[in-house]
C-alpha cells in the first residue's frame, strides 16, 4: 500500500459530485453522519415503476473521502434497486472491515484501497452508500404500502 490516502483520483472526485441538489419531492430521504469526523450525507430518491432509482439528489457535507464516495455512488446509482444497493453497502462494509479480497463490484470503488488500514476513515466512505440503500428501501416500502 504505497498509494497516498488522499490521491489525485479521490481529490478529483471531490470536485465532480453529480446530483448535488436535493430533490423537491422525494419518495424517501435519509441522512447518515460519521461520528468520527462529523461528515454528513443526505440522499433523496425517487424510484421508477420497476422500483429502480430514477432520480437522486444529495447534500454532501463530508471530508474528501466522503465526498469521493458520494461522487462514485451518484455516478452509477440510477437504474439500481434497493436490493442491489443494500448488497453493495454490505460488500463495501465487509471489504473495508476485513481489508481483504478484491474491491466490491462498483465502478471506481477500488480508489479507496489505500484507506483500508485507516479504520477511522471507513465510516465516511460508507456514508453515501448507507444512505442510498436505506432511502431506496424506504421508498420501495412506501410504494408497496400504497
Amino acid at each position: 500500500m504505497n498509494a497516498p490516502l488522499y490521491n489525485a483520483e479521490i481529490l478529483r472526485l471531490t470536485t465532480a459530485i453529480p446530483h448535488d441538489q436535493r430533490l423537491t419531492d422525494p419518495m424517501a430521504s435519509v441522512e447518515r453522519r460519521s461520528p468520527v469526523c462529523g461528515s454528513r450525507v443526505t440522499v433523496d430518491v425517487n424510484l421508477d415503476a420497476e422500483g429502480r432509482v430514477a432520480e437522486i439528489g444529495m447534500l454532501v457535507r463530508a471530508c474528501a473521502l466522503g465526498q469521493a464516495s458520494a461522487a462514485l455512488l451518484a455516478n452509477h446509482v440510477v437504474g439500481r434497486d434497493a436490493i442491489e444497493l443494500a448488497a453493495m453497502r454490505d460488500r463495501l462494509t465487509e471489504w473495508l472491515a476485513t481489508g481483504e479480497g478484491a474491491a466490491p463490484d462498483w465502478p471506481g470503488i477500488d480508489v479507496f484501497a489505500p484507506a483500508l488500514p485507516y479504520t477511522a476513515r471507513h465510516p465516511s466512505i460508507r456514508l453515501a452508500f448507507e444512505a442510498a440503500a436505506q432511502a431506496a428501501e424506504d421508498a420501495a416500502l412506501a410504494e408497496a404500502a400504497r
